[in-house]
């Protein structure tokens, strides 16, 4: 990662499963709003969903989402957690991420880029360029 991005790995607990499985967050300073939740898999595949960061912050605080990903905090067996409701045309899935290290991930994006800074960050117009063009192939 550079000085520009931030990854943190985390142990994941897979609702109903008893081995916990590894998820990597991603931020990026040039994709502002933007976080890359991947989830690794038996194979060693990592299967990846492209989520706001708003949704994450508020999920800290609150049930956040609509949609495919849906993201709320729960106390589970004592546990503070992130409970991240993911939904597919494949099927489903559950899981819980300890809420302090969902906290320290977020941290660590506003120090790269300010909550409501998004905006001075963003190239729209090279945004604007790279749609046109991929419109004109």
């Amino acid at each position: 990662m550079t000085s520009d991005s931030v990854q943190q790995d985390m142990f994941t607990v897979l609702h109903g499963q008893p081995a916990p499985v590894v998820t990597r967050w991603s931020y990026a300073a040039n994709d502002p709003f933007a976080v890359t939740l991947a989830v690794r898999t038996r194979h060693d595949r990592w299967v990846e969903w492209l989520v706001a960061r708003d949704l994450v912050v508020e999920a800290l605080s609150g049930p956040s989402g609509e949609g495919d990903v849906r993201m709320s905090p729960h106390i589970v067996q004592g546990y503070d957690i992130v409970q991240i409701e993911i939904h597919s045309h494949d099927g489903h899935a559950v899981l819980e991420v300890d809420r302090d290290l969902l906290g320290q991930f977020v941290e660590a994006t506003t120090d790269l880029v300010a909550l409501g800074d998004e905006w001075t960050r963003m190239d729209l117009d090279g945004e604007i360029a790279k749609i046109t063009q991929s419109c004109a192939e």
